[in-house]
């Protein structure tokens, strides 16, 4: 007996709003399921990295891996199967992320512990937001997400310098430190150790012996703490553009309010012409 071709799309946008939509039951459920084994498996593989935990129970975590990778791998080629356009899908955010969950245990059969990126898993449960109607969090996702993409080219010019910057040090220190110090053997190790210092994370695996290295050290980690600060405010400036504009931080000469509106030419205080 054939099924017909109407029965067959039929089934398909079954699938589709089951898979794709919450607004059904079916699908909420169908949500919540893949959620929780999300959940499953990120704690597994946590778990799995303990040595104690792992030796005991080494066989049942294999078994639970590769079951849920199983399921996700269905899901994935049904998504495929019933969405309108795979091909958007597949190039998707989501639908990267996806494949993503599913290539660790894979991986793992070629390169040994590859099962533990099995955590990117977590990406997944980006998909919260949609499940519990939590739309206004994804909004407030994308200003940041603007935001970051409007300040990429000046954030680039801004690490631009710093790899000047840390090259610069890093030979200086060589000159300074490299004749009396071990770890500043060479420019590569100084630069590294300019890079940490500048970044006040300081490991202290390299150290400078010498007064002027010593006193030199002092000043980049100082100089760190600015620079350090200068990506924040490139992010935030742009991140209040779309709420703010040029007059709102406008400071009136005469009074000092600066809370105006957008087309405001005169303080609202105290009737001053605003500057340009």
């Amino acid at each position: 007996m054939e099924i017909s071709k109407e029965k067959i799309e039929a089934y398909r946008k079954t699938l589709y709003q089951i898979i794709f939509k919450t607004d059904t039951r079916a699908g909420k459920i169908f949500d919540i399921v893949l959620l929780i084994l999300i959940l499953v498996s990120v704690l597994s593989t946590v778990a799995d990295s303990i040595i104690v935990v792992h030796d005991r129970f080494r066989l049942a975590f294999k078994i639970l891996e590769w079951f849920i990778t199983t399921c996700f791998t269905a899901e994935y080629i049904l998504r495929i199967y019933c969405s309108p356009q795979p091909k958007k899908y597949i190039l998707s955010f989501y639908g990267i992320i996806d494949l993503l969950a599913i290539m660790p245990t894979y991986l793992n059969v070629f390169f040994k512990g590859a099962h533990h990126l099995t955590v990117i898993r977590l990406l997944r449960l980006l998909r919260i937001f949609r499940i519990f109607k939590l739309t206004h969090f994804v909004k407030e996702s994308k200003y940041l997400l603007q935001a970051i993409r409007q300040s990429i080219a000046k954030i680039v010019v801004f690490i631009f310098f710093v790899i000047l910057l840390v090259t610069i040090l890093g030979t200086i220190m060589y000159v300074v430190e490299g004749h009396v110090n071990r770890g500043f053997s060479d420019i590569p190790k100084a630069i590294y150790w300019a890079i940490v210092t500048l970044t006040t994370v300081g490991y202290g695996d390299i150290t400078p012996i010498t007064v002027l290295g010593q006193l030199i050290a002092a000043i980049i980690m100082l100089l760190g703490y600015a620079i350090i600060a200068v990506p924040t405010g490139i992010i935030s400036a742009e991140m209040i553009k779309p709420f703010y504009g040029k007059r709102k931080w406008t400071i009136c000469r005469n009074c000092g309010e600066n809370n105006h509106d957008k087309e405001a030419i005169y303080c609202k205080h105290c009737g001053t012409k605003l500057d340009e």
